[in-house]
Order: C-alpha cells, then structure tokens, then sequence
C-alpha cells in the first residue's frame, strides 16, 4: 500500500486544484440541481449541467470515454437528454463516434420516463451506498438499465457523494499494479465491495474521500482531471 500512497502523493501538488475544482462542481450539482463545469486545460470546453443531463452522462460513458462522454453531453444539455427523440438522441450520440448510439439512446429514453421517482429517491435516501443499490440492482423499482455498482458509483459520485468508489479499468489496474487486489476475470458485486474497501483504507492514510482518489487515480492513468 505504501508505494501507491506515494503515487498519489506524488501527483497532489500538481492537480490538486483541479481535483478541487471538480469536487466544488459535483457538490454543487447535488446540493443545487445545476453547476457549470470548466474542463481546461484537460479539455477545451465548459457548459451548465444538471442532475439528468449527468444521469445520462454516466449511461454514455460506460465503456466508453469520459471525453466522449463530455463532449455528447455539452452538445444535448438536459434540454436535448429531457426532450429530444429516439433518432436525434441516437444521431448526436453517433456523431461523437460512440460505438452503440441506438442502445444509449433506448437506455437514455426509459430512464426519462422514471425520471422523477430517480430523483425524489436521489433527494430522500442519505446514505449513498443504500442508493446504489437502489440504482444497481435487478430487483429494484429503480434500476437503472446498464447500470451495475461502478456505473452507479459514478452517477453518485459526480453528484456530490463522495464515499463511494468507482472501479473501472483505471482503478482497477491501479489497484492491481500495486498489488493491492488480485486479478480477477470479472469483478462481482462481491468482488467490487472488497475493492471498495481496499480503497477506503488508501483514502484513510491520505486523508481524503472516494471522490478524490478516485479523480487523482484518473489522472495518473490518463493525465487528465475529467470526471
């Protein structure tokens, strides 16, 4: 653990005020409904989003790019993601290049149906991991289509709860590289719980939450501070 404590160390006084910046956007999108992001220097663009324009961000971005994800979602706003159609979501999606723009604009449109149940229980449930699972699992009213723990994990994180981690592929090669978590050929729920906390231990010894490790991890990996 030591060495990766060190990695992240090592990279703090540079992005901190990035990774500051972002933290300050994702709260102020949960605790108001709206921010403005302000992606430079990692990327040249900046626009307002809300709670359902960042919904259907985390549903473009699942195995997909954060970039691409940005980009998409500058372009449709919750306006565009709230009212427009199956074939223009579909086009704008495929025009960014995404490799499934009719899947993510079925999946874009059936979530806005259950829009407002989504959000009053976003409003209500405190406790951020009693939400995921709201949002994660099968047998939920709430299920989100796509969505499994990270993809949850990242919805929630982007809107202010910063205790929940995000294993994708970048933490997860973190986790691995460092010899923190055994490779493994699919990340269970199971699985992703004990990762999980392996990261809570990380964010103990360097005095920080899930949501600023996490964006300190995405930048070692990717020299960028995204979301």
């Amino acid at each position: 653990m030591k060495i990766a404590i060190e990695k992240v160390k090592e990279v703090i006084p540079k992005v901190g005020p990035y990774v500051s910046q972002r933290i300050g956007e994702f709260r102020k999108l949960g605790k108001e409904g709206g921010t403005h992001y302000d992606f430079r220097p990692f990327l040249d663009i900046d626009f307002e989003a809300g709670l359902f324009s960042e919904l259907c961000f985390c549903i473009l971005t699942a195995n997909s790019s954060a970039a691409m994800g940005i980009r998409i979602q500058a372009r449709l706003g919750d306006e565009g993601f709230m009212n427009a159609s199956f074939e223009e979501l579909a086009q704008t999606i495929r025009e960014h290049g995404h490799r499934f723009p009719e899947q993510r604009a079925e999946r874009i449109l059936e979530v806005r149906e259950r829009w407002n149940q989504i959000e009053e229980a976003i409003k209500s449930e405190e406790d951020s991991k009693k939400l995921r699972e709201l949002l994660a699992d099968p047998k939920s009213p709430l299920k989100i289509k796509g969505f499994g723990y990270k993809e949850a994990s990242h919805f929630l994180r982007n809107i202010g709860r910063e205790d929940v981690a995000i294993i994708d592929r970048h933490v997860y090669r973190f986790l691995t590289e460092n010899r923190l978590f055994p490779e493994v050929k699919t990340i269970t729920p199971k699985r992703y719980l004990e990762a999980e906390k392996v990261l809570e231990k990380v964010c103990r010894e360097l005095g920080i939450t899930q949501a600023e490790l996490d964006l300190y991890i995405f930048y070692i990996k990717t020299k960028k501070v995204l979301k």
